[in-house]
């Protein structure tokens, strides 16, 4: 019996995997506690290919952490685990909230050896009609929300992004849809004028992706990837 629950958690987590590295950028503060255990909340710069950069919440237990001084950390983090999401009532409204769950934390010396400081696989269904669009200077972009299952009978809510040929290929994709993607997780700056005429400066969360299958019922993959991913 124990055999059977763990393969079951195996291949929930196997749906949602994400391995980023990058510098501790400050935030650090409780979150929650579950059955006796604390987590909390820090920020961590991610660098891409252009001079961008990342910053990505993190969610971690206070047993991985344990003894670590994180603003004094001698090289950089490399986070495995999760992207998650749920529901924070925030203004008056529910909002979607997306963080990096922690599973194993590392402090690497040589961080010019990692290739690729941002990776993410989910395996989920699309729960939301993909909205098609163009922007100013032409680039096509495909909105998806990707509804990822995890243990327990939760689900994660993950907003994803396709560009140019993955936005062509992702634009037919319809509600119930099972889809594999890589790519990665990218922050963005926005901003919001509320009615009183108050601009917000706000950060969103997706998933930028670069590579995209589409599963049929015989578990049959359709695939389509694009390098041009937006500033990579």
């Amino acid at each position: 019996m124990k055999g059977s629950v763990g393969s079951m958690t195996e291949k929930a987590v196997n749906t949602n995997t994400v391995t980023v590295v990058g510098r501790y950028h400050g935030g650090l503060e409780f979150s929650h506690k579950i059955y006796g255990e604390g987590f909390y909340s820090f920020n961590l710069v991610v660098p891409r290919l252009s001079d961008y950069k990342d910053v990505l919440p993190i969610t971690i237990s206070e047993r991985l952490i344990f003894g670590i001084d994180l603003e004094h950390i001698d090289g950089t983090i490399q986070i495995e685990g999760q992207l998650r999401s749920y529901n924070k009532y925030i203004d008056g409204n529910n909002r979607l909230v997306l963080t990096v769950f922690t599973r194993d934390m590392n402090i690497l010396k040589n961080p010019e050896e990692i290739k690729n400081p941002n990776q993410i696989f989910l395996d989920g269904y699309i729960c939301k009609d993909p909205l098609y669009r163009t922007t100013p200077f032409g680039r096509e972009i495909t909105d998806l929300l990707l509804a990822v299952n995890r243990s327990y009978g939760k689900s994660d809510y993950i907003p994803c992004i396709a560009w140019g040929r993955n936005a062509r290929f992702s634009e037919k994709l319809r509600v119930g849809d099972r889809i594999k993607i890589w790519g990665r997780i990218q922050s963005r700056e926005y901003q919001k004028r509320l009615v009183n005429g108050t601009v917000l400066n706000k950060i969103a969360y997706e998933v930028s992706i670069s590579k995209m299958e589409r599963v049929n019922e015989n578990n049959r993959t359709y695939s389509s990837d694009d390098d041009s991913q937006g500033d990579c």
